[in-house]
């Protein structure tokens, strides 16, 4: 998926951001105590785009600054009835974005272990549709179990699980350069 947003719009994860309603800035966010049901669209994106020359994408292994996690505020939009619901929105949507920068980081790595010299420039597309899949499974599977974020206590114990992960790659955050290989010497 390719997204290029300017200004300040557009966020790019980190860990001291956190979402708040206000963010949600489309002109569709409404939150009214006449609308009968709720519905977000969380303007995240996980964003892989690079440009360089042939011989530039043969010694080239770190991709870590070209894969990047963003949230754009224009295009997020929240519906909601009241204030309570809409924030049980945006918290659900604060652990997409998380979730979101936990498989940038699982591309990151996989990229990296898996580029070599004679990579096609195409070899990113199968690891990055498996890894969207997982995603988009995960992510549904929350929204269903927490509904949408309403089971506060569930949704924070599945977010928790989620920074914590998010953890155990943290060589492949978008400006970390991931740890050489370096092969056992036998002696």
């Amino acid at each position: 998926m390719c997204f290029f947003g300017f200004g300040q719009s557009v966020i790019t994860w980190s860990s001291d951001y956190e979402l708040k309603l206000s963010d949600f800035q489309s002109p569709q966010t409404e939150i009214n105590k006449k609308l009968s049901s709720y519905s977000i669209f969380s303007g995240i994106n996980l964003d892989f785009a690079f440009d360089m020359s042939a011989y530039k994408f043969i010694v080239t292994k770190n991709f870590n600054d070209k894969v990047k996690t963003t949230f754009n505020k224009n295009a997020a939009i929240i519906t909601a009835s009241d204030s309570i619901i809409a924030n049980f929105l945006v918290k659900f949507v604060q652990y997409n974005f998380d979730l979101t920068e936990l498989y940038a980081r699982k591309f990151r790595k996989e990229l990296y272990e898996k580029k070599g010299a004679f990579s096609s420039t195409n070899f990113f597309k199968p690891i990055f549709e498996k890894l969207q899949e997982e995603m988009n499974l995960e992510s549904s599977r929350v929204l269903k179990a927490t509904d949408l974020g309403k089971n506060e206590e569930l949704l924070a114990l599945e977010h928790d699980k989620v920074l914590l992960e998010i953890q155990t790659y943290s060589d492949y955050c978008l400006k970390c350069k991931p740890p050489k290989n370096r092969r056992k010497k036998n002696n």
